[in-house]
């Protein structure tokens, strides 16, 4: 029996690495978001920095562990099987849930996950335990922490919303008095700025470093704690000085300074505190498992955990060990980058919302357009020259085309310090309170509310962001409620089957685990390409012309597949190949829409050149494969529909007369390939006259299903469909040889190789 739960702890903590490397995907944006959204620093010097930070602050983890222990349970109540039932429910469910939401991208609450994960496995056991003893469902109460789960959840809810007004409102006075022109500003206020920033990133450090610090004796934190005071005025008088100073000698970035201080700061306490989300379960179960074996090994249903009740201090060595895995996973971690980038994009300036990460919501829409109703009335009782001061200081300069706009920070450095000095203020007075604080909730919705004040969120952006910002806050919640029955469902499950479903759950999470892999592995690939053919600012005219061509030519292969094998599809009944199509169409949908919100880009791209008649041409040709992908939408959707539902196919006779016209249509595709790649005046002629006989062939089709009809060979169902196949491929085919002559103009008319043609013909 002692090897059996000895195994079992080996599996708490193969489960606790897997937790670590999924959680520090998530809460890597806790502390690198402004760092890397303002680019202080090159990104290893950025990672160096938080780095230093998650191993200091590892080797201080000690305090929070004690909420794993006894935060959300009573251990008294429990044996020592049913309290590793518990653990290991709990590690499931982390496991499952926080890689599933790192693989879409969506910071959720570590917290949030080990709170509710334990209230939801600790109720499952319950049940199973009151239902053995014969006792009534009000014993429930006797085992649970319910003021702490309650404590939790109002401490989450109060942070959401003080979180997001406190920046909005620092930001507004902090940009009005250093405006966007920081080279003047930071002259007279950056010392001073300064001086404050690090003092607040001091007090943040004592307050979620130190004290949580097990070699600090109770005297020294006494000390600390009473004279804080104290320390805090000559911190800001002392740093303002050697600020100005090597100001004065170096001309230093001030605000870099605070950056990289402010990202050291936030990345301590994420290790100090919230590494008991990911190993604190694990310490719990061994240190359980060590007062068990302590005791002589006994019965493991009947040996009572009296011992979780005290305090138990982590193994300093395993703090370290988790310290080193959270740096490799944060500097190689694909997914951590995935996760930041979406609360740096929510918070991105100047952004037109034409390639925004969420879309607009209902909800939204009226926001935004309350919101411009309110402001105009304020604007009608503010004095019009207070109004023109305060839009002065939020004036940007023009930006320069020289920087690809990809490199180009998301925001500043006054930003992102006012982002990480209000974190880490809120979450300080959070912890001096003794409220139990999420520092994802927290930073998440500074940086939101910073972004809203410094204008980020302009008409063009604005419903896009707050539906973003919502699509977030939504997941959170829904990280508790699907953290709190998943664990509840494993933890009934083990106690009523035996322990053994542990090992059935453990594959089933290992396994979802490597599909949700394989899902980010598959979308960074397509992420990955689409980059390398996006087409910028920078790009000089013949570079647009090579990725134009190349993404033209991706166009008219993906065309051809979708219409040919679409349609084959229908006829041939193959359910698979059709749900395919469909999603191919759907995918196809959306990088046509991309292409058309880049027009802006291509445009200033073609600068080298006459680009007013050139763009032109281009705006014509990605209009028409625009066009073209609402007619494959039209043809293909109802065809998918008419499937899905079982309804009768197409007869013989329409069968045969389409299978003819694909035959026709497939060398017209063909056809259309060579016109693009050697742009010739008179093979666009032909194309022309292929597309008639094509038309011409669709007529005849029309004709032959109204004798059908006469003949009552088919019914209104089939009539109405074949129609619209008919209807849509003569839009499909207009729009289709307008593509083709628009490209004939914006392509320069020489020939060029075969190579990129046949390469994405094999491709495709």
């Amino acid at each position: 029996m002692e090897n059996y739960y000895l195994i079992l702890i080996i599996v708490l903590f193969a489960l606790a690495i897997s937790g670590l490397i999924v959680g520090v995907s998530n809460d890597a944006v806790n502390f690198l978001n402004s760092a890397i959204g303002s680019k202080v620093a090159p990104l290893r010097v950025i990672f160096i920095v938080a780095s230093l930070g998650i191993i200091i602050g590892a080797s201080f983890s000690n305090g929070m562990m004690e909420i794993a222990r006894k935060g959300i349970f009573h251990p008294e109540m429990f044996a020592f099987s049913e309290i590793m039932i518990i653990f290991l429910s709990v590690m499931i469910t982390n496991m499952i849930l926080l890689d599933l939401f790192n693989t879409f991208g969506l910071p959720t609450s570590t917290t949030v996950s080990l709170v509710f994960g334990l209230l939801g496995s600790t109720i499952g056991v319950s049940i199973v335990k009151i239902y053995h003893a014969g006792e009534n469902a009000g014993k429930l109460s006797g085992y649970i922490n319910s003021s702490k789960a309650l404590a939790i959840i109002s401490g989450i809810l109060i942070s959401v919303v003080i979180a997001f007004i406190v920046g909005s409102i620092i930001q507004y006075i902090t940009r009005i008095v250093f405006s966007f022109r920081l080279n003047k500003t930071l002259k007279y206020f950056g010392s001073v700025f300064g001086g404050i920033c690090i003092s607040a990133m001091t007090y943040f450090i004592i307050i979620k470093g130190i004290q949580g610090a097990s070699f600090i004796s109770k005297d020294n934190l006494n000390y600390i704690t009473n004279n804080i005071g104290e320390i805090l005025i000559i911190s800001f008088i002392g740093w303002t000085i050697i600020l100005q100073i090597l100001t004065w000698l170096f001309k230093i970035n001030i605000p870099k300074i605070i950056v990289l201080a402010g990202t050291f700061a936030l990345a301590m306490a994420f290790a100090s505190n919230d590494l008991v989300n990911f190993i604190g379960v694990p310490v719990a179960g061994f240190q359980s498992f060590q007062a068990w074996v302590n005791a002589g090994a006994g019965n493991p249903d009947t040996y009572i955990m009296t011992q979780l009740q005290g305090q138990m201090p982590a193994p300093t060595l395993i703090l370290l060990i988790s310290g080193i895995i959270m740096i490799f996973t944060l500097i190689t971690s694909k997914k951590a980058k995935n996760v930041i980038a979406t609360t740096v994009e929510l918070s991105r300036q100047n952004s037109e919302g034409n390639d925004e990460r969420f879309v607009s919501s209902l909800f939204s829409r009226a926001l935004v357009r309350n919101s411009m109703i309110l402001s105009k009335g304020f604007n009608k009782i503010i004095p019009g020259k207070v109004i023109k001061y305060l839009d002065s200081r939020f004036y940007q300069p023009e930006e320069t085309p020289e920087n690809n706009a990809e490199d180009r920070p998301a925001f500043d450095t006054i930003r992102a310090s006012i982002n990480l000095i209000i974190s880490a203020i809120l979450i300080s007075i959070g912890t001096s309170w003794k409220l139990p604080l999420s520092t994802t909730y927290v930073t998440f919705m500074v940086a939101m509310g910073t972004s809203l004040s410094d204008r980020a969120w302009g008409r063009d952006s604005a419903v896009y962001r707050i539906s973003g910002v919502f699509a977030v806050i939504g997941g959170w919640f829904m990280t508790a409620l699907i953290a709190f029955l998943i664990a509840l469902i494993i933890a009934l499950v083990i106690s009523l089957s035996g322990t053994f479903m542990v090992f059935v759950f453990v594959a089933f999470a290992v396994f979802l685990i490597f599909r949700t892999q394989a899902l980010f592995k598959k979308k960074a690939n397509e992420k990955k390409e689409d980059e390398y053919k996006r087409i910028l600012v920078t790009d000089g005219s013949d570079e647009v012309m090579k990725k134009t061509k190349i993404q033209m030519i991706e166009s008219l292969n993906t065309i051809h597949n979708i219409y040919s094998i679409g349609l084959t599809a229908f006829l041939n009944e193959s359910r698979s190949k059709m749900k395919n199509i469909q999603k191919n169409k759907d995918s196809f949908d959306i990088k046509s829409k991309k292409i058309k919100n880049k027009i802006s880009e291509v445009v200033q791209a073609l600068r080298q050149q006459d680009s007013l008649e050139t763009g032109h041409y281009y705006f014509q040709l990605v209009n028409c494969l625009r066009e073209i992908s609402h007619s494959l939408d039209y043809l293909i959707q109802p065809l998918y529909e008419h499937m899905e539902n079982n309804h009768k196919p197409f007869i013989e006779s329409q069968r045969q007369e389409l299978n003819e016209f694909l035959g026709q249509i497939n060398i017209f595709f063909i056809a259309s390939l060579d016109v693009l790649e050697n742009g010739k005046e008179s093979e666009v002629v032909h194309l022309i006259q292929m597309k008639n006989k094509l038309t011409n062939s669709l007529s005849v089709m029309e004709k032959n299903q109204f004798k059908r009809i006469k003949r009552k060979e088919v019914k209104t169902r089939n009539a109405f469909l074949f129609f619209n196949t008919i209807t849509e491929t003569k839009s499909f085919l207009t729009n289709y040889i307008n593509l083709c002559k628009s490209q004939r103009h914006f392509f320069p008319q020489k020939k060029t190789s075969n190579s990129g043609i046949s390469g994405v013909q094999q491709k495709q």
